[in-house]
């Protein structure tokens, strides 16, 4: 089993010179902000999940790679190893979720971690894969109130559309953290959906008619390769979450998984946190990984 995690840091000049050239817009802070807690990612994954055969880190540019990675335990994976160059460069999630199952190498099973989710307690590979089927949890919904929940419903009704199954009123949406992927369904939905993810998903930033990475699991849901058991997992907002409730959770977690949602902040409140959540995970995992060189 491998996992991929998809990483930014919006604080790179060269990120932030092409972002503002191909977009002409000034970057969205909440959306790319470095809270710098990957190498704690790196450190959970070493000491909950040594399971894992490989980590793949997946970043647009060189200079986006912490100068901490050790590559020889981690494969760096830039956008255009996997993504098209006519489709470069992007700053939009969706087109690089539609391209993970691209990466070389990568195993038939696989986890996808955004840099926000770390694993706190340890796991087992049956946690997320048994009998060559993924486990996460599935719920359905009505209404699309947000751009969100929208490229939600889209992907809901396409991966109807190619299963050749009737439009429903509701739609899935999957467990929000790390989504267990099989790469060989991946490929069969890639193939089967390619003039709609080249149609609707390949722009530069999101817009309501994108897809995301659900398209796969939503398919893999209906076709029987996903069971519907929800994974033992906490959701932070930092909106709206105190410090102190963030530490003594990521230094005695309840869950095995979390995740730590960035929203707009006001720079203080953001400064505040950021030093707090890095007190804390070096209190919880405060030992060098593998994944990690020395400097």
């Amino acid at each position: 089993m491998d996992i991929v995690i998809t990483y930014v840091n919006g604080l790179d000049p060269e990120w932030q010179r092409s972002y503002e050239q191909f977009t002409n817009q000034p970057v969205l802070e909440k959306r790319f902000r470095d809270w710098g807690t990957l190498r704690y990612l790196f450190r959970g994954i070493a000491e909950n999940m040594p399971f894992i055969r490989k980590v793949h880190l997946i970043v647009s540019h060189e200079s986006q790679i912490p100068e901490w990675v050790n590559r020889d335990e981690v494969n760096v994976v830039l956008h255009e190893d996997i993504i098209p160059a006519e489709y470069l460069p992007t700053f939009n999630c969706n087109p690089i979720e539609m391209h993970l199952h691209c990466i070389e190498g990568l195993d038939e099973e696989y986890l996808y971690f955004n840099d926000d989710m770390f694993p706190m307690k340890p796991c087992e590979p049956t946690d997320f894969f048994k009998n060559g089927k993924a486990y996460l949890g599935i719920s359905r919904h009505i209404f699309a109130w947000d751009m969100f929940k929208t490229i939600c419903r889209n992907s809901d009704r396409l991966a109807r559309k190619i299963l050749g199954l009737k439009p429903s009123f509701t739609f899935l949406r999957p467990q929000h953290i790390c989504s267990p992927m099989l790469k060989s369904v991946c490929e069969e939905v890639y193939n089967k959906a390619y003039s709609e993810i080249v149609k609707t998903s390949m722009a530069r930033t999101r817009t309501s008619e994108n897809l995301n990475q659900y398209l796969f699991l939503d398919y893999m849901f209906l076709k029987g390769h996903l069971v519907n058991r929800r994974h033992s997992k906490k959701h932070f907002s930092v909106g709206i979450v105190s410090g102190t409730k963030l530490h003594d959770f990521i230094t005695k977690p309840s869950h095995k998984l979390v995740c730590i949602n960035d929203v707009k902040l006001s720079e203080e409140r953001y400064v505040e946190l950021r030093k707090t959540l890095l007190n804390a995970f070096e209190e919880r995992f405060p030992n060098r990984s593998k994944y990690e060189q020395s400097l």
